[in-house]
């Protein structure tokens, strides 16, 4: 759209030139920029070249049925809003265009008011849509710490206190789930501390073995053992003038503990083979996401070490609890994959939105950018539709989003012959129950936006 004031493209679909005469005079004063086409063909034509936002599309065309031209722009454009338009009105037909994608189905003769009407609400509902993701745009940048993204104020107290202990901190404790961003917090505490052009070097405790502690960490001279055919550099001494990340510290055997505790403690290390200490300038931050007190309680964790860590604490909280800054880090990794992989992908459908926040989040941060870079990967147009979620993410999707309007709408065509209106009133009404009364909520899983849900609900 290039920006809300932007003049936005409708193509009208019909092989006959009186109902797009009629479209013509209808819309021509809306300030729409309309096109028209007579055949599919030439509707595919238009769709690559203009690649508008509103579709109004006959059921019935010469060369290509209806639907089929439906799931073609669904799939490559499903952030386009198309109502279709049929002079051969069946329920059958209301309810498979419903299945496809269609945001509505209207009956010819169209009502010239009826149709400005709902050409209108799509017109504003595209300009909120665009002027929502620039504000978030704009949000993310303003709510971008240090590599980390949040604007709830679990995030903003956490970003605060780790400006105001980075520039002294020598020793810190990060602690939180798997997921939630441990390494990014323990990189801003060194990028805003003193020593930030210093090195930043990363041990992973877990995958150090007892035997070969020593000598990754403080390193060892040439011939101290068996295989040492060279002198060898310790992470300690790596990270000397820096800052020194000890990942996964939970994990770390209890009879190393104490060699750890010394290191820290006396800023010194003695290499393997080696006869005297060396002294170091290493500021230290932990990660863990184990329960350090229950493990000093069954004796395998050392207090005097938690002690000496835990002079600042900096605990992560769950995605869960910070839903708030869920779209913002929906954008953050759809930017980030759009510019690793070189697609031109700029956000996400309505109802893979609502999908993705339906989700419980139990991997947090790191599930969702995986998902998402996933998506990314997949998508073959500028929006990530539910299609390009993983399979084993969209089989957790639950009735709602994905059985629900098929079944009911298949129950209530099934049960008796009632209006399309009707039809959209029962199910906005399902879901609506569906979340406890939330309209909100029901809004955002049936992709319109509340005024629109007033109006399928009767109370507009």
């Amino acid at each position: 759209m290039g920006d809300s004031s932007a003049t936005l493209t409708l193509l009208a679909v019909d092989d006959d030139p009186l109902s797009l005469d009629l479209v013509r005079d209808a819309l021509g004063s809306m300030g729409l920029r309309i096109l028209t086409a007579g055949t599919g063909e030439q509707a595919r034509a238009a769709l690559d070249e203009a690649r508008p936002q509103i579709v109004l599309l006959d059921l019935i065309l010469p060369d290509v049925s209806g639907l089929e031209l439906l799931a073609e722009i669904i799939q490559t454009a499903p952030g386009t809003d198309v109502i279709l338009l049929t002079g051969h009105y069946t329920p059958e037909s209301a309810v498979e265009a419903i299945r496809k994608g269609a945001c509505d189905y209207l009956t010819k003769p169209v009502k010239i008011g009826a149709l400005r009407g709902r050409v209108q609400e799509l017109v504003d509902d595209a300009r909120r849509r665009y002027d929502a993701a620039r504000l978030e745009t704009e949000l993310l940048q303003a709510n971008r710490f240090q590599g980390m993204v949040g604007r709830s104020p679990q995030m903003l107290e956490l970003f605060a206190l780790i400006r105001r202990v980075a520039p002294h901190f020598r020793v810190a404790l990060v602690r939180g789930a798997t997921g939630t961003g441990k390494e990014l917090a323990a990189h801003a505490l060194h990028a805003l501390s003193p020593v930030s052009a210093g090195p930043f070097v990363i041990a992973n405790c877990s995958a150090i073995t007892e035997s070969l502690f020593e000598s990754e960490m403080f390193g060892h001279l040439k011939g101290s053992f068996t295989g040492a055919a060279n002198d060898k550099k310790g992470l300690f001494e790596a990270a000397h003038g820096g800052t020194l990340f000890l990942d996964e510290l939970g994990d770390l055997p209890f009879a190393m503990q104490s060699k750890l505790l010394r290191a820290i403690q006396q800023q010194e290390i003695k290499p393997v083979g080696a006869t005297a200490t060396r002294k170091i300038s290493v500021r230290v931050v932990a990660a863990t996401n184990r329960d350090l007190e229950e493990m000093m309680g069954s004796g395998t964790f050392r207090e005097d070490l938690y002690y000496r860590l835990s002079m600042v604490e900096i605990r992560l909280p769950n995605l869960c609890e910070r839903m708030e800054d869920f779209p913002f880090l929906v954008r953050h990794f759809v930017e980030q994959f759009a510019g690793e992989y070189g697609k031109n992908v700029t956000g996400v459908t309505p109802r893979a939105q609502a999908l993705l926040a339906r989700h419980s989040w139990p991997g947090n941060v790191r599930e969702l950018e995986n998902v998402i870079g996933s998506a990314a990967m997949m998508a073959d147009n500028e929006l990530v539709d539910v299609r390009d979620l993983p399979p084993s993410f969209q089989k957790i999707a639950g009735p709602v989003l994905v059985s629900a309007p098929e079944t009911a709408i298949a129950a209530a065509a099934g049960a008796e012959l009632i209006s399309l209106e009707l039809l959209n009133q029962r199910h906005s009404r399902a879901v609506l129950e569906h979340f406890g009364g939330n309209k909100s909520k029901a809004a955002e899983v049936l992709g319109v936006t509340r005024s629109t849900l007033y109006r399928l609900l009767g109370e507009g």
